[in-house]
């Protein structure tokens, strides 16, 4: 059951009409509200509970007036068992290193960044970010969140190459993904693939039951990643339920 909002504390506002991303020829709407700074972290959780996502101190979902292709998706941990498949992923990157860092904006982190939205997302909402954008995405909040940095062996002893960045909030039941991105250059690792797996051995080694994925949208090709990672639980109107 999705637990009690205190809704005294927040405001929710919607936006306006704007084409889809994820959908050709829909249009899509939100539902947003500022995260408090005195709970901000607790509202977070119960707002990620209930469907929501966070962008700096907003948490936002889906209010479309035709369509709720977009469905918040998580994945059990204790459930989870990773196919051979992800199995080889995970071998494929073992030589990587993996850093929880306070969620401070590097210069490194961002060029790594550019270079993934050029790559990957051209022309995407993302793709002007600037500097500053990047240090609001990373530092502006109140809840609980931090970066995990992926990086290559280093033949001097000193930290390798940067090669991937997660940034994520710790909730009381789960590790929420709020963005991730890698280096196009590295293909071959599937260094996307492996942040969620690696965050599902994240959660499992300090006994949180969940990893929040975001939204999935059925039909769309940016969101066909999320279906490969089974088993997973969609947010339907009764509550969490097993995706068959």
């Amino acid at each position: 059951m999705t637990r009690h909002i205190p809704q005294h504390l927040l405001r929710f506002y919607m936006t306006a009409t704007a084409p889809c991303p994820y959908l050709p020829g829909q249009t899509e709407r939100k539902v947003f509200a500022n995260l408090p700074f005195s709970d901000g972290a607790d509202v977070n959780d119960r707002l990620t509970q209930s469907g929501f996502r966070r962008s700096q101190n907003i948490a936002y979902r889906p209010a479309c007036e035709a369509c709720d292709a977009c469905v918040s998706v998580r994945l059990p941990v204790a459930d989870f068992a990773f196919s051979r498949g992800q199995r080889k992923i995970l071998a494929r990157n073992a030589d990587l290193s993996r850093a929880l860092v306070e969620a401070e904006a590097t210069v490194e982190q961002f060029d790594l960044l550019r270079r993934y939205l050029a790559a990957r997302h051209p022309g995407g909402g993302m793709s002007e970010m600037g500097w500053l954008d990047y240090v609001a995405m990373v530092e502006d909040t109140a809840v609980r969140t931090h970066l995990i940095e992926y990086r290559l062996p280093s033949d001097d002893g000193g930290p390798g190459e940067l090669v991937g960045c997660a940034l994520t909030d710790l909730l009381n039941d789960g590790l929420s993904m709020v963005y991730s991105f890698f280096d196009p250059a590295q293909d071959r690792r599937s260094l996307g693939a492996f942040a969620i797996l690696d965050h599902l051995r994240q959660a499992a080694a300090v006994n949180l039951p969940y990893v929040y994925l975001g939204y999935w949208v059925q039909g769309s090709p940016k969101m066909d990643y999320k279906a490969r990672f089974r088993p997973m639980e969609m947010l339907k109107p009764l509550g969490w339920e097993r995706m068959d």
